[in-house]
């Protein structure tokens, strides 16, 4: 009796506390759907133009939180669980088990051990109304508000709202909150896949979350008993001591593959944006192509890295560009787990372009008129004054072809042809139109000198590709884009490079896979089956290997290499980084097939025939009005320094302009000498001067040299200047003043000469 008294007591006060406590409970709780747009996870995400996620990012270091996770995402088992163990009537009470708490209340009278009542309402109450990560006793005028609080929720909320936020709001073990979290680093996967131990051992977690793994195990086989499956409890332990050892994931994600799917990319964008945790950024990538170019890149550089070839090449990077809105699809700037310089975004080092910047300086030529494609470049030995000495190029396989035309000679990627090339457009001019496609010269044309045409200044990958895609463009330089722009966003309206004529005359050689047969044969990976124009390039001793190319609608850039700066071993263009451009411009072309371009008004297209068959007859492309039917072979080869020559122009052959001779102490000063030589075709009647004196009509002179600075000068019949130079003669073994003239063949040896380093 009086047992029944006390408890009748005891329930009339919390139905007091209960009356009073109505009104701010109505008003003190957000609705579901506040709860829900105001969870924030502890990472900013980067998403895929389609809305994947290819990034996690963690920015909250306070708390540990996945993305939200809707009822129908949780495993069945998991939702049986946390009922079971938490709120067996769930579905039956309307907030508040008056049941359990009469018993609870009654129980912990008369019991040394206390017993609580809470129900799963109760409890997303009071995760509502407090800091998750604290917990503790409340008073019972606290858990008369709570329950008060659990009758208004349950008149507001459905009852599949109630479990899917007190599921995505309860802590768990250390800092981890909500099930996603949880599911994520400690079972390793989505919470729709989580079985019934993995279930049993959450809702475990729920009451005791920092409990060793022996009384969590315990609990989680009381849990199993209660849903009928004490099979589980086998191993249950082991299971435990696993699960709890395994180190947190650094990213919240079930695949280890996705954690590098853009990381490089992730990190641009933060540095850009500054992103808070929960943040959702969606950017211009395109996921499948992302994980493509990612995937063929690995996969390529471990076959260059098998025993059976060792190349010694580990780093890698692919960028792909939309022609028209400049958008980056694809950007992956290393190959992972292959690199021991993983972090480095090779997309954005600076490093040397090779040959890949021959198709501008060609470019920049047909539009001055100094070239066009079936134009004839002497590809044989050349040297070129160049600040303290000469600047000697050689071509990739060391051999030299003779007489070749332009196409050819861009085509197969010769570099002395290259740089006859630059003589004409020169070095100043042209490194203002790099600058202008925006690739990041820090110096000025002249700095680079000659070198310039074959890839001496450091590019990246980004800036390269973006200048190829200008070609594609019709010469035409614009912005890339990582983010999208506003739908009203018009386009930047560009910077005119080249006219669309030279252009597409530039575009027609790199899509010409008879042109590059002469250096990479007839099938290589750059002879696609569909319309693409390509270059590749290398830089000196094998540290970079470019393949830069565009389809109609797409252009991509690769690199290879490594990161250290180490040379590759025997790495050529089309072993490194074209098979890797292939296999993207072919995924490319088989989502958007590439058709070639219309040819603008400004070209015309003319049949060509070459003097000597010097190269084949062909049909070539010509800006209108500089078209030819037939192609002589010049009768002066000349020197390359001042363009082509002029027949029966007194020109100097030797000494080039800014040549430095060294005397040899070893070698007696009578027997050195300096052979002052006409080019082939100039005048006989031509006269040396050197110095200001006169020196005579002699074809060839043996000078003995005189230290000091001098001042070479040929003279045309009419005695005007018509070829001068100015070289250096260093050393002070010659005592006597400038000797006497000889002959061509005299006695004696020419002093060295030592070549600048391109």
């Amino acid at each position: 009796m009086k047992r029944d008294v006390v408890r009748v007591r005891v329930m009339l006060r919390a139905a007091l506390v209960l009356a009073f406590a109505m009104p701010s409970a109505a008003s003190a709780l957000p609705s579901f759907d506040q709860v829900h747009a105001q969870w924030r996870s502890s990472d900013w995400l980067l998403l895929a133009s389609d809305g994947e996620v290819l990034e996690r990012t963690r920015v909250d270091r306070s708390a540990r939180r996945g993305e939200w996770v809707a009822l129908a995402d949780v495993s069945p088992a998991l939702r049986e669980a946390i009922v079971v163990s938490e709120d067996k009537r769930f579905y039956e009470h309307s907030g508040v088990d008056w049941r359990g708490a009469a018993g609870a209340a009654w129980a912990n009278l008369w019991n040394s051990r206390t017993r609580g009542a809470s129900t799963v309402t109760m409890q997303l109450t009071g995760l509502l109304d407090d800091d998750p990560q604290h917990s503790g006793q409340r008073s019972i005028t606290q858990k008369a508000g709570q329950a008060m609080s659990a009758l208004w929720l349950e008149r507001s909320w459905r009852k599949d709202q109630i479990l899917e936020a007190y599921l995505n709001l309860v802590p768990f073990r250390g800092e981890t909150v909500g099930l996603s979290a949880l599911s994520l680093t400690l079972f390793g996967k989505a919470p729709s896949g989580l079985d019934d131990r993995e279930a049993a051992v959450a809702a475990a977690l729920v009451r005791s979350p920092n409990a060793p793994a022996v009384k969590v195990s315990a609990r989680a086989c009381r849990i199993l008993h209660d849903m009928h499956d004490d099979g589980e409890c086998k191993g249950l332990d082991a299971f435990l001591q696993l699960a709890f050892a395994r180190p947190a994931p650094a990213l919240l994600t079930t695949s280890p593959a996705d954690e590098m799917l853009a990381p490089h990319f992730a990190r641009r964008v933060a540095a850009e944006l500054h992103p808070v945790a929960g943040q959702r950024v969606t950017s211009t990538l395109d996921a499948p192509l992302q994980r493509f170019a990612r995937d063929t890149l690995t996969r390529t550089l471990t076959e260059l890295n098998a025993p059976a070839h060792r190349r010694n090449v580990q780093d890698g990077a692919v960028v792909v560009l939309d022609n028209a809105t400049g958008n980056v699809l694809a950007w992956v700037g290393s190959s992972g787990a292959l690199s021991a310089a993983r972090d480095v975004d090779s997309v954005l080092a600076l490093r040397q372009a090779g040959s890949t910047l021959k198709p501008f300086l060609y470019a920049q030529a047909i539009d001055e008129r100094r070239l066009t494609t079936v134009s004839l470049l002497n590809d044989a030995p050349l040297d070129l004054p160049a600040g303290g000495g000469l600047y000697i190029p050689q071509n990739y396989d060391k051999d030299f072809k003779g007489w070749i035309s332009a196409r050819t000679a861009l085509g197969s990627s010769l570099n002395v042809p290259a740089v006859r090339t630059l003589v004409m457009v020169t070095p100043h001019r042209f490194g203002r139109t790099l600058a202008t496609l925006g690739l990041p010269l820090t110096h000025d044309g002249d700095y680079y000198g000659f070198s310039l045409a074959l890839g001496s200044a450091d590019v990246t990958l980004l800036s390269l590709t973006n200048a190829y895609r200008a070609l594609a463009n019709g010469g035409v330089a614009r912005p890339t884009f990582d983010l999208p722009r506003g739908s009203t966003t018009h386009p930047p309206a560009g910077t005119r490079v080249f006219s669309a004529d030279a252009a597409y005359i530039v575009t027609t050689v790199l899509s010409d896979n008879n042109a590059r047969t002469r250096t990479f044969g007839f099938d290589s990976p750059l002879a696609t089956r569909f319309y693409s124009a390509v270059k590749t390039g290398t830089s000196k001793d094998m540290r970079d290997n470019w393949t830069v190319g565009f389809t109609s609608r797409y252009t991509v850039g690769v690199w290879v290499g490594n990161a250290d700066g180490s040379p590759m071993w025997d790495v050529s263009g089309v072993t490194g980084a074209s098979p890797i451009w292939a296999a993207v411009v072919g995924y490319l072309h088989r989502q958007f097939p590439s058709r070639p371009p219309a040819p603008p008004a400004g070209v015309v297209r003319s049949h060509v025939t070459f003097e000597n068959a010097v190269e084949p007859a062909r049909d070539d492309w010509f800006l209108a009005g500089t078209q030819i039917d037939n192609v002589a072979l010049a009768a002066d080869a000349g020197s390359a320094r001042t363009g082509p020559s002029t027949k029966g122009s007194p020109r100097i052959a030797s000494p080039t302009d800014g040549t430095i001779f060294a005397l040899d102490p070893d070698i007696p000063a009578s027997r050195q000498r300096i052979g002052f030589e006409r080019a082939s075709g100039s005048p006989p009647k031509s006269a040396w001067r050197l110095d200001g004196k006169p020196m005579g009509e002699i074809e060839r002179v043996a000078w003995l040299p005189w230290p000091g600075r001098h001042t070479l000068e040929l003279l045309d019949p009419n005695g005007n200047v018509a070829d001068t130079v100015h070289f250096e003669v260093r050393g002070a073994t010659a005592r006597k003043a400038a000797g006497p003239v000889g002959p061509a063949g005299a006695s004696g040896a020419a002093a060295s000469r030592r070549p600048a380093q391109g």
